[in-house]
Parts: C-alpha cells; sequence; structure tokens
C-alpha cells in the first residue's frame, strides 16, 4: 500500500472512534478528510468506507445511533438523519 492508502485507512479507524465516543463533528471532518486524500492521489474510498459515510452530510454513519437500517426487496436501504438514502443490493 502507498501513504495515501494507509492514511484513508487510519482516518476512516479515527472517525469510527470519533463516532464511537459521540463526537459527530470530528467523525465528520475525517470523512471530509479522507474524501480529500482520495480524490488528490486519485483512490476509490474502500467499500467498507463508502458504506458508513453519509453521501449528503458526510456523517460516520452508526446503525442504531444517526441512521436507520432496513431490508427490502434484494437491497439494504440506509437512511441518515439528514434524511439522505443509500442503497446497496444482498443475495440471498
Amino acid at each position: 500500500m502507498d501513504v495515501a492508502a494507509d492514511r484513508i485507512e487510519r482516518l476512516h479507524d479515527l472517525a469510527r472512534a470519533a463516532a464511537t465516543d459521540g463526537n459527530e463533528d470530528r467523525a465528520r471532518y475525517y470523512v471530509r478528510l479522507a474524501q480529500r486524500v482520495a480524490e488528490r492521489n486519485r483512490l476509490t474510498l474502500p467499500r467498507m468506507f463508502r458504506r458508513f459515510t453519509c453521501d449528503r452530510c458526510d456523517a460516520y454513519l452508526r446503525p442504531g445511533t444517526n441512521a436507520r437500517v432496513r431490508l427490502q426487496d434484494d437491497h439494504v436501504v440506509i437512511t441518515c438523519n439528514c434524511g439522505a438514502h443509500a442503497r446497496y443490493p444482498y443475495e440471498d
């Protein structure tokens, strides 16, 4: 791995820890910083990072705390507190 990928992984861990501690603004800062690092280095964010961040408000999503997770026909719907929906397919 290169330096940028390591930094994105570290920022993901920091965002998760900040969200766990209840510091949502700090978690949002880490998410935005990781997105900027990925853009500047032309990298894609890891799948777990993309699945646990809101595209609209950049919040780090924690199911049951600031996100609602529902299963519908062949997909998972994650709803952030800001009202944004994300849909991901799954197989039975």
